[in-house]
């Protein structure tokens, strides 16, 4: 007798600018989940619209009491959620909150820690006690941007810098700014995507991209990728629209990658991660690692990069989608 299939919600959307993104990475997970081992279903969420597509092409609304839904006459409840909203409230800890309500398990880390990763700035105080090294940086909060003047910010983080939202993805709100002329405009665009923007001194060097994620059984940090921006730092259009060079493996010495690779497995550890993290370092002259952020839903299209990694490191993403989803149910 076939065992039953779990039945699988590939959960994504969210109310970010990163809506559309979240959808190609839905459509991509779908594509790498084994059919012959789970029912996979795609549910999107908009605000308080949550809809599942279903296998003739509709959709139909989900209950949010249960997280269920109704198809053919029968009721279908769900057995696990992988997350890949990009931005709230999947990656801030508040889908987390949700699931955890309702007792169903889910692919990333707890509410605690996709709420402290979400936030740049608390995330990196928080790693840097531990002596992970990040880059200085200052908190300017929406109503509050008097405190600290444009002086103060070129004396203590310097020019160049980043000023980019604090809680928000990575990809929109960014600026590179020259000169303390820059910020004003700099910090009104970030704060269209945050309440909260974060300062950010520049680290010059090879940035890098290493994804990671650990079973009862196993630990697997994966092949790091280079990232060479056409545009002056790895914006939307680096990330999405081809204006960037992605090198797996990264071109650094074998020494440094080692160390990579310790770094992040390590963070994984001290964030008490689940399922699969990216982090992004800046690899300095003098191959000092610098961390920029970590990713908890990273993206997950077929050019993304982790599937590119998982194949770098001659592994399955099929595989490690399985790995994921059943390490919950040991």
């Amino acid at each position: 007798m076939k065992p039953l299939k779990r039945t699988i919600a590939i959960v994504c959307g969210g109310d970010s600018s990163e809506y559309e993104v979240s959808l190609r990475s839905a459509q991509g997970i779908y594509s790498f989940f084994d059919k012959e081992r789970y029912d996979v279903y795609i549910v999107t969420v908009k605000g308080l619209d949550w809809r599942v597509s279903l296998k003739d092409g509709t959709s139909t609304p989900i209950d949010r009491n249960d997280f269920s839904f109704t198809e053919d006459g029968k009721l279908v409840m769900f057995d696990y959620a992988y997350i890949t909203i990009h931005g709230t409230p999947g990656e801030n800890g508040i889908m987390q909150g949700y699931f955890e309500l309702i007792h169903l398990p889910y692919s990333t880390s707890g509410v605690l820690v996709e709420a402290m990763t979400f936030d740049k700035f608390v995330l990196n105080q928080y790693l840097r006690s531990y002596g992970i090294r990040v880059a200085d940086s200052l908190l300017i909060r929406k109503g509050y941007e008097e405190i600290v003047s444009d002086d103060e910010i070129e004396e203590k983080i310097g020019m160049p810098c980043f000023v980019k939202p604090s809680s928000s993805g990575s990809s929109f709100g960014v600026t590179k700014v020259k000169n303390k002329d820059q910020l004003a405009p700099a910090i009104r665009k970030a704060m269209m995507e945050s309440d909260d923007v974060m300062v950010e001194a520049l680290m010059e060097g090879t940035e890098i991209a290493v994804g990671c994620y650990k079973t009862s059984e196993k630990s697997v940090v994966f092949p790091a990728t280079e990232v060479v921006s056409r545009n002056e730092f790895f914006d939307y259009d680096a990330k999405y629209n081809g204006q960037v060079q992605e090198i797996t493996p990264a071109r650094i010495p074998e020494d440094t990658a080692e160390r990579v690779k310790l770094l992040t497995s390590s963070i994984y550890d001290i964030l008490h991660c689940n399922g699969i993290i990216r982090c992004d370092f800046i690899i300095s002259k003098e191959q000092k690692i610098n961390l920029l952020e970590v990713n908890t839903t990273p993206g997950m299209t077929m050019t993304s990069f982790i599937p590119q990694q998982v194949r770098a490191a001659g592994l399955n993403m099929t595989d490690v989608l399985t790995d994921i989803v059943e390490n919950q149910f040991k």
